[in-house]
Order: structure tokens, then C-alpha cells, then sequence
């Protein structure tokens, strides 16, 4: 099966430097994986439901019940800077 897979293009983009012996195995590695891959296509897959997970999962969600909690003097008591009723933070500006 002859994949055509530019190992040292996919190293460029992900700026990797490659020996020529590495590319070299990484080239059969990534072969032989994607065949794996391609193997599968093979199989007949009609009626099987599609899934996420290969175990059954649950929610383990808890019920949105409203409880006691702290008041809000007592929330920031022990913050570093606040307002009179709210949590300061330092202006944080990104320069793109």
C-alpha cells in the first residue's frame, strides 16, 4: 500500500528538527499506523452504533440544590485585594 506521507513536511510544520535517520523511521512508523487505520475501513461496521468511549459512561452529576454557603464578607476575607463587595484582580493587557 503505497502512503504518501511527507514525514519532514510534517516535522516542518510542527518545527521538529529530524535527523535523516529519524525521518526514516518515523516514515515506516506512520505508515504502519495509518494502515492500521485503514484496515478498519475494511470491516462491516453496519448496526453498530457509534460511540466516544469503549466503556459505558454515567453521569455523575449531582442535583443543582441550593445550600448554605459563605456570605460574601466572609468569601473576602482572605482576599489579597478586594473592593468593598468584590475580588480585585490586576489589569492584565495582551499586546498582539
Amino acid at each position: 500500500m503505497g502512503l504518501n506521507i511527507d514525514v519532514a513536511y510534517v516535522a516542518e510544520l510542527a518545527r521538529i528538527a529530524l535527523t535523516a535517520e529519524e525521518t526514516k523511521l518515523f516514515q515506516a512508523q506512520l505508515e504502519s499506523i495509518v494502515g492500521y487505520v485503514n484496515k478498519i475501513s475494511t470491516l462491516n461496521l453496519e448496526g453498530v452504533q457509534p460511540t466516544m468511549h469503549g466503556q459505558v459512561s454515567t453521569n455523575f452529576f449531582r442535583e443543582d440544590v441550593v445550600r448554605p454557603s459563605l456570605s460574601r464578607s466572609q468569601a473576602l476575607a482572605n482576599a489579597p485585594m478586594r473592593t468593598e463587595s468584590e475580588f480585585k484582580l490586576p489589569k492584565i493587557v495582551e499586546d498582539s
